[in-house]
Order: C-alpha cells, then sequence, then structure tokens
C-alpha cells in the first residue's frame, strides 16, 4: 500500500509546486515588461527557462517512478 507521504507523491508535489511558482512568476515578468522593465524581463526569463528544462526532466522522472503516462503530470 502506498503511503499518502511516499517518496513519489513528495516528488509529484514539488513538481506541481514548481509548475505554479512558474506561472506566478512569469505573470509578474509579464507586469514588469508592461511596465517597461525589459532588462528584469530578459533576466526572469533566463531563469524561467532553466526551470522549464528541470519541469521535463523531472515529469519524466516521475513517471518512471510512478510507471504511468508522463502527461498525468499538469497542472
Amino acid at each position: 500500500m502506498t503511503s499518502e507521504y511516499s517518496l513519489t507523491d513528495v516528488l509529484e508535489r514539488f513538481y506541481q509546486n514548481q509548475l505554479a511558482l512558474e506561472a506566478a512568476v512569469m505573470e509578474l515578468t509579464l507586469w514588469a515588461e508592461e511596465k517597461n522593465s525589459s532588462d528584469l524581463g530578459r533576466n526572469v526569463r533566463g531563469a524561467l527557462e532553466t526551470i522549464g528544462e528541470n519541469a521535463g526532466h523531472i515529469k519524466q522522472g516521475l513517471a518512471r517512478l510512478r510507471g504511468s503516462d508522463p502527461d498525468k503530470y499538469q497542472l
């Protein structure tokens, strides 16, 4: 029986948090760019690119741990 706090469950929640934070930061980036903070926007977009790349690896790893379809892990 899988525990509510199994490693895969905890990792899945980390992944979901990462996606939620990425979306929130993107909203702030768009707002900053509207306020003519293009340098800030470029810097944050670079960090968001790294988050996006890592999200793909996390998604694949979770799917492998769960033995299921990687597309299951979306917000």
